[in-house]
């Protein structure tokens, strides 16, 4: 099995007719993704050839989903649209709907992550994000789909950078499903989200789980664990030698005092019960003591 995304997803692509949009598009494609419509506004009634193979456009994606039986949805507009192209998804009844887009505004993030939720029926990843991916099943945003295949660890991570540094460097043991979950200070989906998706999922066996510098994400999620997960975890927090209040790569990658510091997160993570690597190659290597002791 695998989380939040399978074989069954048909999915759109929100900004497709754009060149960040039609690029990822056939890579997506290219890994097996039913990709079934695009959506801009203004070019309904359109379509992009893939692999000799049109995909239709539509206006709206409540349009997409209604022609193509769409559950799924990627966001690839300018951040200046992307609250409007989320809700148009949340309205469309979708399960998933996953943002890359970076750059967006707090505000924005803030009301449509809210719109989102209260909707109660569709599971937000982002903004700013890779995406995620079920090796062997779908594959959703921007992670290079041949740097693994599918297997038993599940992963969660803010960077996107290190998802594909983790799935390379444990590419023999495989993935049931990587997450990126995004590094802005609002998120659709959290770590702990994840971490309880994969606690019951039987394909998962053992998980990763990658944070940074800034905010309580970590935190929460390491008191999370202690009470709730029985599989194992193995950590790693980016940003050990990041200067005191200087942002760092992602918007929320900032350390105010004593606050969000990477120690400050490996220890809580360390106390719950996590065995935390100190570069992304020891946090590989403890996975594979990890799968080496389950047998």
């Amino acid at each position: 099995m695998s989380i939040w995304l399978d074989q069954r997803a048909k999915v759109v692509v929100q900004g497709m007719t754009g060149s960040e949009g039609r690029k990822h598009t056939q890579r997506m494609i290219a890994a097996g993704t039913r990709i079934v419509g695009g959506v801009t506004p203004g070019k309904g009634g359109q379509a992009v050839t893939f692999e000799e193979d049109p995909v239709p456009v539509f206006d709206s994606v409540s349009e997409a989903s209604a022609a193509t039986g769409a559950n799924t949805s990627v966001v690839f507009v300018p951040a200046a649209y992307t609250r409007q192209a989320v809700i148009d998804a949340v309205d469309a009844r979708l399960d998933l709907v996953v943002v890359i887009t970076e750059g967006v505004p707090v505000k924005d993030t803030a009301e449509f992550v809210a719109y989102a939720a209260e909707s109660g029926h569709t599971r937000l990843i982002g903004p700013n994000c890779p995406g995620l991916i079920s090796p062997g099943k779908s594959n959703v945003g921007i992670i290079p789909p041949g740097i693994s295949g599918p297997g038993r660890i599940g992963l969660v991570s803010k960077s996107g950078t290190l998802t594909y540094q983790m799935m390379f460097e444990l590419r023999d043991i495989g993935f049931s499903t990587a997450v990126g979950i995004g590094g802005d200070p609002v998120n659709g989906s959290t770590h702990i989200d994840a971490l309880a998706a994969f606690e019951e999922d039987p394909a998962t066996d053992a998980i990763v789980l990658i944070g940074e510098i800034g905010g309580d994400a970590e935190e929460r999620a390491a008191a999370y664990i202690a009470e709730h997960i029985t599989k194992p975890v193995v950590g790693y927090v980016a940003g050990f030698t990041a200067p005191v209040g200087k942002t760092m790569g992602h918007a929320g990658a900032i350390v105010t005092g004593s606050a969000g510091t990477a120690r400050a997160k490996k220890a809580a993570l360390e106390a719950a019960g996590v065995h935390v690597g100190r570069t992304p190659s020891e946090t590989a290597a403890l996975m594979r003591e990890v799968i080496a002791g389950l047998g």
